[in-house]
């Protein structure tokens, strides 16, 4: 276990590719977004791509198989770790679902492991206890970490970000393009990198984003191995402007349901309005004023936006009693929309998730669900007040973009 004393963050000797020029043949988004068949993509791009490690191939111990060809490729020479420790600016820029093109910008570097009592590292949702024994598994006979979390800090004094500024204004070390978001990458070795990691952990906490079963696993590794008492984080000032949270869309997948149905159900909590076309939802859910609202999309197409009626009871809310998730629109959605809809769609009715309205609607198409549920974007303060007030979002409340690639670095233990 750590105390305060210990660094929040610090540069590491990370491990590399040592063929740069063909790193968008190596690396890949995290494990946990990777269908099987991108997997199978991601395979055939290249003998060292990162995806043998992180999804293990075998139907045996996949794990020690994972072990065995990470020692190969370190003996071959594709991995190769550096000389000193430093940290790793990374850059992505992207294009948003409304068209406009964002740029991302971060540091990797090691993060302390160590209890979330502590209240340097700072969760916002709960975790499930299948995907941490998978990766603890992975963990164990590696010995190493593959992906960095995404983590945020609030770099009240703006230092980090002129750092990480100052950094990418000069020649990168490799940029590549994963899946339409160019990566451009910089180490930063000596007193520049140690400078960075301190303006990183200066505000004295670090909030996940996106990560917490890998966060988690660490704790649970580092209880059986005290040399693992790092692991690898990309932390994003909060004053980044290409920091977005994309909104996480529900699918219903059940039996039909009809407009009435809907109006049926949800008519005593909310006002309905028939929106004419998908190009309108935006449009609506932007709309001013402060009162709940979201769009109910059923195959048809039906667009019915809902906006919650003045003076609605939500005191029967089972988080009623913590105002930072209260505040959240997609907490009340889940309850007082996601879940009536639920009900009518049969048994099973499974939900599945999707930042992005068009992919959503033609997902409903082409997978033959109910409906979709859309709503707007949780707040990047929110996803902070909530970790500050030490309480729990619904699962997939958020959807960070874009996602940070798989094998950029490695940390070994």
């Amino acid at each position: 276990m750590t105390d305060g004393s210990t660094a929040l963050v610090t540069p590491f000797k990370g491990e590399r590719y040592r063929d740069l020029e063909r790193s968008g043949d190596l690396i890949a988004p995290p494990y946990d977004v990777i269908s099987t068949e991108q997997r199978r993509i991601y395979r055939e791009r290249s003998e060292h791509n990162i995806v043998r490690l992180i999804l293990p191939a075998g139907n045996g111990n996949r794990y020690g198989h994972a072990a065995t060809i990470l020692e190969s490729w370190r003996s071959q020479g594709v991995l190769v770790q550096d000389r000193e420790p430093a940290v790793y600016v990374v850059r992505q820029e992207f294009e948003a679902p409304d068209g406009e093109t964002k740029v991302r910008t971060g540091v990797i570097a090691a993060v302390v492991v160590e209890p979330y009592s502590q209240g340097r590292v700072r969760p916002h949702e709960r975790t499930h206890r299948g995907p941490k024994e998978d990766r603890l598994a992975l963990m164990q006979s590696t010995r190493a970490m593959f992906e960095a979390l995404l983590l945020m800090c609030r770099d009240s004094s703006g230092v980090l970000q002129e750092l990480l500024l100052s950094v990418v204004a000069g020649d990168s070390d490799f940029q590549t393009v994963l899946d339409g978001v160019r990566i451009s990458l910089w180490s930063v070795p000596g007193q520049a990198g140690k400078a960075i990691a301190s303006a990183a952990g200066d505000d004295g906490a670090l909030y996940i984003a996106d990560g917490h079963h890998r966060y988690e696993t660490a704790q649970i590794y580092h209880a059986e191995n005290s040399a693992a008492d790092r692991t690898l984080g990309l932390i994003v000032p909060l004053g980044d402007p290409g920091l977005t949270v994309l909104p996480t869309h529900r699918i219903i997948h059940g039996s039909p349901i009809d407009r009435s149905a809907v109006v049926s159900l949800l008519e005593e909590r909310f006002e309905p309005t028939d929106l004419a076309s998908a190009g309108d939802v935006e449009v609506y859910l932007g709309g001013v004023g402060e009162r709940l609202r979201c769009v109910v999309y059923l195959p048809g197409p039906t667009f019915l936006g809902l906006q919650v009626k003045e003076g609605v009871d939500l005191s029967w809310l089972p988080f009623a009693d913590e105002p930072t998730v209260l505040a959240l629109d997609v907490a009340k959605i889940d309850s007082l929309v996601v879940d009536p809809l639920r009900s009518v769609g049969g048994s099973p009715c499974k939900i599945s998730y999707g930042p992005s309205t068009k992919m959503v609607i033609q997902r409903v198409y082409s997978e033959g669900a109910s409906a979709a549920v859309l709503m707007r974007p949780t707040g990047v303060e929110q996803v902070l007040a909530v970790a500050d007030a030490g309480a729990f979002m619904p699962q997939k409340s958020t959807y960070f973009a874009p996602k940070v690639p798989s094998g950029l670095v490695v940390l070994r233990w």
